[in-house]
């Protein structure tokens, strides 16, 4: 009978690690050179053990950060009213946002379409990364008519939430009119924002808010990590 491959060994041991919570979800594994060091093997077995182990969804790498054990994916409710940080604190989870860009520019001809505006219109363009327990779980893109919502921009520097900027705006409520989900594999960039690699599965929402009236007031986009999130449809 031939030997165990070392590889098996070493990702069996890491495997029985995670299982009995000796690595919890959320934590850095030891770096290849330290899993090389306790195993007496090269970096290529650790690898190929670390492969074996994300394969099974087991940890995940994080470009220039490490590999970490996956968290259990969160379940995040879609319905007629669909906020970030009241999603993750309800799974018990820390939200957090890395914002990549604000900006305000003419509206392109889906945003036309989706905001009901008038061709040439200005728009608000809010980006970033959303983040739960400091893992990031999706980027997004919200984007909103300038001209009902003048100051929204610096509204939402400061308060790091669309919720709060636009009932600064004055709107005091809003919900989801449509949303249409559809799997897509992640890009470079996002794979490098998301801690993925390239061509990971990921999840994108397109979904348009409205207000009481049913105006739209907000088109979004979310790509969201496919192996981090759990979407729930609740009815109404």
């Amino acid at each position: 009978m031939g030997r165990t491959a070392l590889w098996t060994s070493i990702a069996a041991t890491l495997r029985d690690e995670i299982g009995t919570a000796r690595y919890h979800p959320g934590d850095k594994l030891p770096t290849e050179a330290a899993l090389s060091q306790r195993f007496g093997v090269n970096r290529h077995t650790v690898r190929r053990a670390l492969a074996d182990l994300a394969e099974a969804g087991l940890v995940h790498a994080r470009r220039g950060s490490g590999v970490f054990v996956a968290a259990r994916p969160t379940d995040y409710p879609l319905g007629r009213r669909v906020r970030f940080t009241r999603n993750l604190q309800a799974a018990g989870q820390t939200p957090d946002k890395r914002i990549l860009l604000r900006d305000t520019r003419s509206a392109d001809r889906r945003e036309v379409e989706a905001l009901a505006l008038h061709p040439g219109a200005q728009v608000h363009v809010y980006e970033g990364i959303s983040l739960a327990d400091g893992a990031p779980l999706a980027l997004f893109r919200s984007v909103f008519p300038a001209d009902r919502f003048p100051d929204l921009l610096p509204a939402l520097e400061e308060t790091r939430s669309v919720t709060a900027a636009l009932t600064r705006a004055g709107l005091a409520d809003y919900t989801r009119a449509t949303t249409r989900l559809t799997a897509k594999l992640a890009s470079p960039t996002q794979a490098l924002h998301l801690g993925l690699r390239e061509g990971a599965p990921i999840l994108r929402s397109v979904a348009v808010n409205v207000d009481a009236q049913g105006i739209p007031v907000e088109y979004g986009h979310t790509w969201f990590a496919g192996d981090r999130i759990s979407l729930v449809v609740q009815p109404d």
